[in-house]
């Protein structure tokens, strides 16, 4: 009679115990998930919505709500994206830096503009030009610094981001042998920089 009671108490206590472990389970579930109106999502919503303001040139009452609705949309979809973390304390210094490297970008853009017209109007244009893809692995390791570079990369002439691997390994075309030397060099080691690395 013990022993029976004894099995029941053990059963009782074990059933206790699996029905409490999917409550945790989805308690912890609950608490991994982002939370869609977060600081991140608000500063995506600013920052799309100051792009969309230059770009668009519209100021009136229809296109300011359009352009805020569709930047809400956008933010609350990507917001991670941009922001794959809590806003912390390194915010304010990582956009002062972002902001330093912008001028830098700025001038390699020029700079590989002057380089595309040179092969364009050089009479041995057919002889230079020699489209081709490199390869090279990054140190960078965060998402948000591999598609820094990677727009930088697109964004300079003469050259374009074909891949990026989840290993951090760029395919990179380029459309001669010079323009694909500088790589990844300084642009990365400045990105680095920018996101503390």
């Amino acid at each position: 009679m013990e022993e029976g009671q004894g099995m029941n108490t053990f059963n009782h206590a074990s059933d206790h115990e699996d029905q409490s472990q999917p409550k945790q389970g989805h308690d912890a579930s609950r608490s991994a998930r982002p939370k869609r109106f977060s600081s991140g999502f608000f500063l995506t919503f600013l920052v799309m919505y100051a792009v969309w303001l230059v770009f668009s040139g519209r100021f009136d009452g229809f296109h300011l709500t359009l352009g805020g609705i569709s930047c809400a949309i956008v933010a609350l979809l990507s917001a991670d994206l941009l922001f794959p973390s809590p806003v912390n304390r390194r915010l304010p210094l990582l956009l002062v830096r972002y902001i330093g490297y912008i001028p830098w970008l700025l001038y390699q853009i020029f700079r590989a503009n002057l380089h595309v017209m040179y092969l364009v109007f050089h009479p041995r244009m057919m002889e230079l030009i020699d489209p081709h893809i490199i390869e090279f692995n990054s140190k960078l390791t965060s998402d948000i610094s591999r598609t820094t570079f990677a727009n930088s990369i697109t964004l300079t002439p003469g050259t374009i981001t074909v891949n990026v691997t989840a290993l951090g390994k760029f395919s990179v075309h380029c459309i001669d042998k010079e323009s694909g030397k500088p790589l990844p060099g300084e642009m990365e080691a400045r990105i680095a920089k920018v996101f503390g690395k």
